[in-house]
């Protein structure tokens, strides 16, 4: 099996589970109880705070645990923009995450926000002028997503975040597909909050963070016991937020930059094989400023998901679009957001790969990935 649908999950790795080991077992404390086993909790919990503070850089009190990304966009979306509003005005881009755009749509719908949302171009790339043309004096949150999870186009996130500063508004990204292969660093990327799911990274599904800056009032999504500094209520997830900082350990920045390096590298030979070889490949995304491990194509005339089937039967796991719409039969809103139409956006296609990801398997997939649109062609 060659797997290249790493943006959908990735397989936890062994070091990850040795890590999580003693918290499924005999160091099974909750972190609340005030007895020796609560304890032991306790500490371990606060160690993993501080691996993904460092990772992130912001301080461990501005790591807040999640059950994912979807809870953390929810969290960053819902809690800022109820925390302490200055108005009633979302400003997000045409290409976001369903869990933002479904937080900013219950705002609108329950809460009574105005929303702006701002275009991309061909390419899936927001304009830093029309977005700071959308931020208003009642604008209180503005998100962008770090890198798309269908195209792999990636916004930049700090100079939006610089220009939603010079307006007075917070600033959120979600960084899920980023985390691993870019620097999510707060104190580089001048954002106030950001989103990231460890099963993207090689921890478990299941767990997640959002960092958010210390001087935010966050209105939590989740209300209960007041775990995570209230932020967050319910009994943490120990041996999870455990094997999520063990994650991250396996991928410091020097490690990180040479991977995205060599995945690169990868991706743009295949790219190349694959637009040299498959009559019609039209690719989807920004040529250049897109994710290393990111290659979107359509097939005009083909079927995404009948090009998937035929690439599973040849042994080639890869995805029609985002694991979140999966069971749907509509066009992808990212794909009709840069301007493709609902017939050529049913056709797209995602590979998507791991730092592990060879060449020889690249070569494989194309020739797959020919034979396969051949055949749907031929039935259409």
């Amino acid at each position: 099996m060659i797997y290249l649908d790493a943006a959908a999950t990735t397989p936890v790795k062994r070091e990850v589970l040795e890590a999580m080991w003693p918290f499924l077992t005999g160091d099974f404390g909750n972190p609340s109880s005030h007895h020796g086993v609560g304890e032991s909790a306790s500490r371990a919990l606060a160690a993993a705070r501080r691996v993904l503070a460092e990772w992130l850089g912001c301080r461990p009190a501005e790591v807040v645990f999640t059950s994912g990304g979807t809870e953390a966009d929810n969290l960053a979306v819902k809690g800022i923009a109820l925390g302490n509003p200055r108005g009633r005005h979302v400003v997000l881009s045409a290409i976001e995450h369903p869990a933002v755009v479904e937080s900013v749509d219950y705002l609108r719908r329950v809460h009574g926000f105005e929303v702006s949302v701002v275009p991309v171009d061909i390419d899936g790339r927001v304009d830093p002028d029309a977005f700071a043309g959308a931020l208003r004096p009642d604008t209180t949150l503005a998100t962008v997503m770090y890198a798309n999870n269908e195209i792999g186009t990636v916004q930049p996130v700090a100079r939006l975040a610089e220009l939603a500063h010079a307006s007075g508004v917070p600033f959120h990204t979600d960084a899920v597909q980023a985390a691993g292969w870019l620097d999510t660093r707060l104190d580089t990327l001048g954002v106030d909050a950001l989103s990231l799911s460890g099963h993207k990274l090689g921890a478990p599904k299941g767990i997640g963070v959002l960092a958010v800056r210390q001087r935010l009032p966050l209105e939590p999504v989740v209300h209960g016991g007041g775990q995570e500094r209230g932020h967050r209520s319910g009994t943490e997830n120990v041996a999870f937020a455990v094997g999520l900082a063990a994650a991250v350990r396996l991928a410091p920045p020097l490690e990180v930059a040479a991977a995205a390096a060599r995945t690169t590298a990868l991706r743009d030979e295949f790219i190349g094989a694959v637009l040299a070889t498959v009559p019609g490949a039209r690719l989807t995304g920004h040529p250049s400023s897109r994710l290393p491990s990111v290659a979107s194509f359509c097939f005009p005339g083909t079927s995404g998901e009948a090009v998937l089937l035929q690439l599973e039967e040849r042994g080639v796991i890869v995805s029609s679009g985002s694991a979140c719409a999966a069971g749907s039969d509509d066009p992808s809103p990212v794909l009709l957001a840069i301007g493709l139409s609902p017939q050529v956006a049913q056709t797209a296609v995602r590979f998507t790969l791991t730092p592990d990801t060879t060449a020889e398997e690249l070569r494989a997939a194309v020739d797959a990935l020919r034979a396969s649109v051949a055949e749907v062609a031929a039935l259409g």
